[in-house]
């Protein structure tokens, strides 16, 4: 077999492939094979008629094309591997000539991967957020672990602010009563703004039996969007009554003895929570910068590939979900269809960009994953997934899915390696040792939640490139 590559642009070649007609000789053998087993012949048993009476009564050109049909992928294959190429997606393959006991030539046009010069990133410095944990930062914490302690007591007075009403509902559109529209027994915190617009201003200051309506546009159900005459009921008034802070609450809200303790360990969540935050942006903010100094080509296929993959994926998986189609999400959003199609695709570059760029350097350092790197991989994206990590362990090994998981770890560790060279410094002018802030478990993990953020963008799915 011969073969040539003609490289048509950084990102998509030609190969070029002569076969000698000898080479199909196992083809065609497979090809008189299961020709053989699909018709009858009178005078001959099924699978035994010989393969000149094939030809003569259903023609050689059949014959022809199941082999060749049989022979391209792998001719392909080998031509690809005789070219050390890597290869991103299927080709378009154009049979330019064959002869019948001659040659078999054709063309083989295939996106690849381009070849990526690593920039040196030692230079790279970012800026991040200082971690400051302030006495209303705890307050508020604290406050927020009392709210959830608060007990509700029955009352004889107009509700107010703050209180539990338990109420009844009637939607009507038009006059008429909506078929979902009727509600009983709600329990409801004025103020909390989790219902209906309007809805705190109608009930302050009812008592118990007391009614008002007014009008709200519906956030849901049968008439989502339309403007509804709601009439609500107060049944019943509460009063939440908040425990006081003292080492009392803190004994019965935590493990520590005394309010001091429970601060104290407040505020170390706090620096903890906000070190971690602090990570995360020093990571994203050391990826752009990376983006930014490599140039990297983008195949065309792929990239129009990738945005139609993050539009379906929107469209059918993660709005249908939340009962949304893609207008009403534009609207909600703000945005013409022209600006969702242009932010997805610079989403896509910039995922696609980032997979080529960590997976060079994976190569160029190294980088190998290691069986306990894998297996934390695997437990965070099962947490995410809502599946046990036995049953996403299993998904994964029968989809096929494990080098794909690998990869992602490898490229969270190729980032790890540019965090660790850039100088990363604080709102304060203060120089950010993220190695002192977590282990290096911790900081390939992350790294590599990171990558997968960027990966997918705001609105589609992982591009397996």
């Amino acid at each position: 077999m011969k073969s040539a590559v003609e490289t048509l642009n950084p990102t998509r070649v030609r190969l070029t492939v002569e076969v000698p007609f000898e080479e199909l000789k196992d083809s065609l053998d497979a090809a008189y094979k299961k020709i053989n087993q699909q018709v009858t012949v009178k005078g001959f048993r099924k699978g035994k008629i010989p393969a000149r009476v094939i030809d003569q009564r259903f023609g050689r050109g059949a014959v022809l094309e199941e082999a060749v049909n049989d022979a391209l992928p792998k001719l392909y294959t080998e031509a690809v591997t005789e070219a050390e190429l890597n290869p991103l997606g299927q080709p378009e393959v154009d049979i330019t000539e064959l002869k019948d006991g001659e040659t078999l030539a054709f063309t083989a046009e295939v996106d690849i991967r381009p070849e990526i010069q690593i920039p040196d990133y030692s230079g790279i410095e970012v800026t991040v957020d200082a971690v400051e944990v302030t006495d209303e930062d705890v307050e508020k914490s604290v406050e927020q672990l009392r709210e959830r302690f608060a007990s509700t007591n029955p009352v004889e007075r107009a509700a107010a602010e703050g209180d539990v009403v338990t109420i009844d509902l009637e939607a009507k559109v038009d006059g008429e009563v909506l078929p979902d529209g009727v509600a009983e027994g709600v329990s409801y915190t004025i103020g909390s703004g989790e219902l209906l617009d309007g809805i705190d201003e109608a009930v302050t200051g009812l008592e118990a039996g007391g009614e008002a309506t007014f009008t709200s546009q519906l956030k849901g159900g049968s008439a989502e969007g339309k403007d509804a005459e709601v009439t609500v009921k107060v049944t019943a008034v509460a009063a939440r009554e908040l425990p006081e802070l003292d080492d009392d609450f803190a004994q019965m809200a935590s493990e520590f003895d005394t309010l001091e303790e429970l601060k104290a360990d407040s505020r170390k969540r706090l620096e903890n929570m906000k070190q971690y935050d602090q990570a995360t942006q020093a990571q994203e903010r050391v990826l752009d910068e990376l983006l930014k100094l490599a140039e990297v080509p983008i195949p065309e296929k792929l990239l129009e590939d990738e945005v139609k993959t993050r539009k379906h994926n929107l469209e059918h998986h993660q709005l249908g979900q939340m009962g949304l189609d893609l207008a009403k999400y534009l609207e909600i959003q703000g945005k013409t269809e022209e600006e969702f199609d242009a932010e997805t695709k610079e989403q896509a570059v910039k995922g696609i960009k980032t997979q080529f760029i960590l997976d060079e350097l994976v190569n160029k350092e190294k980088l190998n994953v290691n069986q306990e790197e894998l297996t934390e991989h695997l437990m965070r994206r099962a947490q995410s997934s809502g599946m046990s990590p036995d049953q996403f362990a299993q998904a994964v090994v029968e989809g096929g899915q494990v080098p794909m998981l690998v990869g992602e770890v490898a490229r969270g560790k190729a980032l790890a390696v540019v965090v660790e060279a850039a100088k990363v410094v604080d709102t304060n002018g203060e120089v950010v040792d993220l190695e002192d802030e977590e282990d290096e478990a911790e900081v390939t993990e992350a790294a590599a939640e990171t990558v997968e953020d960027a990966v997918e963008g705001e609105t589609g799915e992982k591009n397996e490139a």
